[in-house]
């Protein structure tokens, strides 16, 4: 249900650095974390997807949530990765972020054991009447396997705890559909970097990105002129943008930008298996597209 909105514009879902054995880079973490504030982002996004949190222990989930609660100091709004296949076990960490202070929660839909849709509305508002801060839907289906369908959101749009929803389940037609029927109770996000104004342009409040870890300016930029009102002037920053963004989604997510970040000094290109260190001549690609944007 619709309140204040968690965030306008751009939201980095935040790389975790980490150093060739396998241990989070705290040190790479915090100046990281610096950086993206000081480059006016809207938000941070911390141990989703992109954060690795699939991989992350339930110790190490903890303590980089906390450790980037308590690095923002309330500088920008942030988001706490918290969502799982086990909905007790979504419930322990999202209750944890809670404490830490973050403003809201990103929950993927449940991935491998999946869910009908009945079983996704009943584990979001289960999730949402456990916790004490607003709730983003995530779904994710090339990655968990199962899609919130539009009726589904609108079954869902009335709990008070249900804030937002992070689509990137990339079909345009099925997402216009999620306006008309929740537009005015639920704030929607892209969670895809090439489709951000398109879902502006219906309506959304802004983009959580991967595309931002590297550009963060630039992808607030696109927000931002979208709002002011340059709509011609965000859409041609996108498709300036577009190569780039398909380079850094070239292989899984987040491959790609864990190499780009480690090209530009973010600490190491260490990523956790099952992913790998990313092909050589898409490295080659995607650095030469870097050096196009002055990223290198």
């Amino acid at each position: 249900m619709k309140t204040q909105p968690i965030f306008k514009g751009a939201a980095t879902a935040l790389v975790t650095p980490m150093h060739m054995d396998g241990s989070i880079d705290y040190e790479t973490f915090g100046r990281l974390i610096d950086w993206q504030i000081s480059e006016g982002i809207s938000a941070l996004v911390i141990a989703g997807t992109t954060g690795e949190g699939s991989t992350l222990s339930d110790g190490e989930h903890r303590a980089v949530m906390k450790y980037a609660a308590e690095r923002a100091a309330g500088r920008v709004t942030m988001v706490a990765g918290t969502g799982s296949n086990d909905t007790a076990y979504a419930i322990d960490l999202s209750l944890a972020a809670c404490e830490m202070g973050y403003d809201a929660l990103l929950a993927v839909t449940p991935y491998y054991n999946k869910a009908t849709q009945n079983g996704l509305v009943k584990m979001y508002e289960t999730l949402a009447d456990a916790v004490t801060k607003p709730l983003i839907l995530y779904n994710v289906p090339s990655r968990t396997g199962v899609n919130i369908e539009p009726a589904t959101y609108a079954a869902m749009a009335d709990h008070p705890n249900i804030a937002a929803v992070k689509e990137a389940n990339g079909n345009i037609s099925k997402i216009v559909e999620t306006f008309a029927l929740v537009g005015d109770k639920l704030d929607i996000y892209s969670g895809n970097d090439d489709q951000i104004v398109p879902i502006l342009a219906m309506g959304g409040l802004g983009v959580i990105s991967v595309l931002s870890n590297v550009m963060p300016k630039r992808t607030q930029e696109i927000c931002s002129r979208f709002f002011t009102g340059d709509v011609a002037g965000a859409a041609a920053l996108q498709c300036e943008l577009l190569p780039l963004t398909n380079a850094l989604f070239c292989e899984v997510n987040p491959i790609p930008v864990k190499a780009a970040m480690a090209a530009m000094g973010w600490g190491e290109n260490a990523i956790r298996l099952p992913l790998t260190p990313m092909e050589e001549a898409h490295e080659k690609k995607l650095l030469a597209l870097m050096k196009e944007q002055g990223l290198l």
